[in-house]
Parts: structure tokens; C-alpha cells; sequence
């Protein structure tokens, strides 16, 4: 073998080996960060010792919510349902009967550029589709795409958008996104993601 090509085949596999270096490394840090991993009517005890990020105990006899203490993903545990979002600041998880009964969260940990935020829709949307969920409402509440019209629709400030995805007649999840405006980055167009997971609510 000629010095370039032992060269070029030393760089090939240098590439290689960074590239998985680097792939392990994203998986390691995904891993590491705080989850929630329910099942809706599971014991509210079961999900706090499932999870890796810390939420307060349910108040017995009463129905309401408690929200994650850190930031934290949703990893939602149904075999052939279940899905995960990305890291969210906002996380609220209510209760009855000291049992889960649904999430509220923003899937997000600050409002997004509208690239980012459709990037993460468009995940979420996928992780249903390929776990037999069903978009519902089509016609007025079409899933989201990555279409000028739809990105005009978001643009717009009275605007934004909804999608109903339901998984038989177990679960339902509504995705709604809206412009928002961040005192933090008063010059650029930030939204904002909105997530809710419970029993049908909707009718399909």
C-alpha cells in the first residue's frame, strides 16, 4: 500500500472513530439528564421512583399537579406508545387519587427560533407516527410540517397552530405552538411549545 493511500485510509478511520466518540458522548449526556417516566393511572409513588428527576409526593384525597423541581424530560414508558421529548423547564404532572392522570409541559427550556422549534415537533410528531398514533382533526388541525405556509402561520402572530395525535382509545396528546415574545431576544422571532398527554378529552 502506497504512503497516501495508507494516509487517506489512517484519516478514514480516524473520522470514523471521532464520529462514534462523539455519538457516544450525546448519548451519555441524554442519558444523564433528569427524566420523568410515567404511565397515565400508574401509582404516583411508582413514577417518583422510576424517575431520575425529583417531584414532590401527591397530596392524598385530593386531585391536582406538582412540577418537576429541576429541568427535565418526559419519558413516557407505554411499550408500544411511548415517546420522549427533549429537556423542559416547564413540567407540571397532575394527580388523583394519588395516581397519575396527565402532563402539561413546554418541551423546551427557553422559547426557540422557529428552525429549532419545528425540528422539535416534527420529532415528537414522528416518535407517534412510528408508534401508532394517529394525527385526529386533520382538517382544521392538521399536523405541523416544515411548509412555507405552515412557517407563515406560526410567523404570525395571531397565528400559530395544533395538532390532536391519539393512541386508540387509551391516550391523547395535544401540540400547540405559538410566537412569543422574550424580553431576552427582543429582536428575534422566539415560540413557544405546548404539550399535553391524558386520557381522550377530545372526541376523535
Amino acid at each position: 500500500m502506497s504512503r497516501l493511500a495508507t494516509l487517506g485510509w489512517r484519516r478514514g478511520v480516524l473520522g470514523l472513530v471521532i464520529t462514534l466518540l462523539l455519538a457516544w458522548t450525546a448519548a451519555r449526556l441524554n442519558a444523564d439528564d433528569p427524566e420523568i417516566r410515567l404511565l397515565l393511572d400508574e401509582p404516583w409513588e411508582e413514577m417518583r421512583r422510576r424517575s431520575s428527576a425529583d417531584i414532590d409526593p401527591a397530596i392524598a384525597g385530593h386531585y391536582w399537579g406538582r412540577q418537576t423541581r429541576t429541568d427535565a424530560r418526559l419519558r413516557f414508558m407505554d411499550p408500544q406508545y411511548g415517546f420522549v421529548t427533549p429537556l423542559a423547564r416547564f413540567f407540571s404532572i397532575s394527580f388523583g387519587e394519588e395516581r397519575v392522570t396527565g402532563v402539561r409541559m413546554s418541551p423546551q427550556i427557553e422559547p426557540l427560533l422557529l428552525d429549532d422549534t419545528l425540528k422539535v415537533v416534527l420529532d415528537l410528531q414522528e416518535q407517534w407516527r412510528k408508534g401508532g398514533w394517529i394525527p385526529i382533526h386533520e382538517k382544521s388541525d392538521p399536523p405541523f410540517a416544515d411548509t412555507l405556509q405552515w412557517r407563515d402561520q406560526l410567523r404570525d402572530v395571531m397565528g400559530g397552530g395544533t395538532s390532536y395525535w391519539q393512541a386508540t382509545d387509551q391516550y391523547q396528546v395535544m401540540l400547540v405552538v405559538n410566537r412569543f415574545k422574550d424580553d431576552r431576544h427582543p429582536t428575534e422571532e422566539r415560540y413557544l411549545i405546548k404539550l399535553a398527554l391524558a386520557k381522550p378529552w377530545v372526541q376523535p
